[in-house]
């Protein structure tokens, strides 16, 4: 049985003390925490010149109507035994035919350096890049040539 003696506890100055600093210490490890994956996931870069890339904007706009022009639609890249695979088809759903395909591979935080991949067509519409893909996050910046015309797209592969 337990004893009950009407005793009541002080709130000191040491209680207040230890709920201060815990609240704090809290509050820092959150912060902490949270900027290591703010930092870990994103490189804080979207463009490396601003007026410069001000000055190509409606030069991209053109090359978008240009590219939306063709049709053509590009699947998202996927992982097969290894190595990005990616299908290409016409307005009509067709395989797209008779293209050739590059890419440079950027992992998305820039924790290796930038290398460049190039696929083979297996079968109509789908090609598969000619190395394989370290394990990871990538982000792909394809371009695609047809005759005289070029499509540029970026796919993430996980």
């Amino acid at each position: 049985m337990s004893k009950n003696t009407g005793e009541v506890k002080k709130f000191t100055g040491y209680h207040a003390t230890i709920m201060i600093v815990s609240f704090f210490a809290v509050v820092i490890t959150v912060n902490l925490i949270m900027a290591r994956f703010a930092l870990s996931t994103f490189s804080g870069t979207v463009v490396d010149n601003s007026y410069v890339a001000s000055q190509k904007y409606n030069d991209w706009l053109k090359q978008a109507r240009d590219q939306k022009a063709y049709g053509w639609t590009v699947s998202p890249a996927l992982r097969e035994q290894g190595k990005a695979t990616i299908a290409i088809t016409t307005e009509d759903g067709l395989p797209l035919k008779g293209v050739t395909m590059t890419a440079v591979a950027e992992h998305p935080i820039g924790q290796s350096d930038p290398f460049e991949l190039n696929f083979v067509q297996t079968e109509a519409g789908k090609f598969h890049s000619s190395r394989a893909l370290p394990e990871g996050r990538w982000k792909l910046k394809i371009i695609i040539t047809q005759d005289d015309k070029s499509m540029r797209v970026v796919r993430d592969i996980w």
